[in-house]
């Protein structure tokens, strides 16, 4: 098999890609209306209270699909993803007036026979602690 561009990245550890998305109340709404998930908890601040939760939540598969985006765009056209899981660990409050970042970092987890990446981990945070465990991402290179 022909190597594959890794973009430079081509040992355990290595970084593949980063990024930081902000997330407002109006990203909320819209993501509710696309999903049909309208829990008002991703929404009302007195919802979310009147049942113990620290503020207004996004939503977890919201979460999910933005931690994987950097990673899609990072293979590109060169294979596909293969296999997407994580562990929702803590939940990401949105301020009604600051929103939240969440940061992705994608790093190589583990090479392949032929030393092209085959998982890639990522470290996904808000507000400065880890929201989604177990973050892995296999893929297939062409």
């Amino acid at each position: 098999m022909s190597a594959v561009d890794t973009t430079g990245a081509s040992e355990v550890g290595a970084v593949v890609a980063e990024r930081t998305v902000h997330l407002t109340r109006d990203a909320l709404v819209r993501y509710a209306g696309a999903s049909g998930d309208f829990n008002p908890i991703h929404y009302r601040d007195d919802v979310a209270a009147a049942v113990g939760l620290p503020g207004v939540l996004a939503h977890g598969m919201l979460t999910m699909g933005l931690a994987v985006q950097p990673v899609a765009e990072w293979l590109g056209d060169r294979g596909w993803l293969r296999e997407y899981g994580v562990r929702f660990t803590r939940p990401v409050v949105v301020d009604a007036e600051g929103g939240a970042d969440i940061t992705v970092v994608a790093k190589i987890g583990l090479l392949d026979d032929d030393g092209r990446p085959e998982r890639i981990d990522l470290t996904v945070t808000a507000a400065g602690v880890t929201v989604l465990g177990k973050a892995q991402v296999w893929v297939v290179f062409r």
